[in-house]
């Protein structure tokens, strides 16, 4: 009885990820093997594998999504780990949270008065002698941009999971003579590795497909795979070609998910 009732508990979600997972992701997959004109196609994918522009982009996105990972963790992780020495943990990282219940379309024009020409920073580096340097529209203020927006998602799990670690490790680590960076190169990182994976994945991940931060802050300098689907499904109206770019990024985003998985020999030294 018990499980029949589990079963049926289970069926809303189910149903949610058919409709709502599923379903559009095949959608997506058909409509990728369609053209411009309605017809079945396999050119969508060769021209995406053979064009030296689509190329170039995905290479830009992987590299563009690399280096705000990177920059990100590296702010991140020491700002996690003090985060949990502090005696009030849970009201601090809640300032970290906080941030992320601002609307990101009004973070992006917050950032967008900041570093125009009559912004506050542009002012200050005129004062230093700098005639009135271009911020906006650069590959600078993108990343800048984004790895503001995506720190909390990348500080929370690394958070989690150096709290999660007992402390009598930490304090036999230290009985035993380790120092302070002994003990978190040889105990809190390998133990916080899982958050570390897990912030990787919900940085990494979204950074390949932003568009409104490409759009509004990099402006049409700033090109990834994200704006290439915006402009095929809103301007060109080549859906299917727009599809395909989706495909590529979804195949990306497992793969990403796949290298970055918990492995069972992660622990065993």
């Amino acid at each position: 009885m018990k499980e029949t009732a589990n079963q049926r508990l289970a069926i809303p979600y189910v149903l949610w990820i058919l409709f709502f997972v599923l379903a559009p992701l095949a959608l997506l997959i058909y409509q990728s093997f369609f053209d411009i004109h309605g017809q079945l196609t396999f050119e969508n994918y060769l021209y995406f594998l053979t064009s030296k522009n689509y190329l170039l982009m995905t290479v830009s996105s992987f590299v563009l999504a690399m280096i705000i990972t990177i920059l990100t963790l590296l702010l991140a992780y020491p700002t996690a780990y003090l985060l949990t020495q502090t005696k009030y943990k849970l009201f601090w990282s809640m300032f970290i949270i906080l941030p992320t219940w601002i609307n990101l379309l009004l973070k992006v024009y917050a950032f967008i008065g900041i570093l125009s020409q009559k912004g506050p920073i542009v002012d200050w580096l005129n004062n230093l002698g700098f005639h009135k340097p271009q911020l906006l529209f650069t590959n600078i203020s993108f990343v800048l941009v984004a790895v503001y927006i995506e720190l909390p998602f990348m500080i929370q799990p690394i958070f989690n999971s150096i709290d999660e670690i007992p402390l009598n490790l930490i304090e036999a680590s230290t009985d035993l003579g380790a120092s302070g960076w002994q003990t978190v190169r040889a105990i809190i990182f390998p133990l916080s590795l899982p958050g570390v994976r897990s912030g990787v994945q919900t940085v990494f991940i979204p950074s390949l497909s932003l568009f409104m931060i490409t759009r509004l802050i990099g402006g049409n300098r700033v090109i990834t795979l994200g704006t290439a689907v915006e402009q095929h499904f809103l301007v060109t109206q080549n859906w299917g070609m727009g599809a395909t770019i989706g495909v590529v990024l979804m195949v990306s985003m497992v793969f990403v998910m796949y290298i970055t998985r918990e492995r069972r020999g992660d622990y065993n030294d």
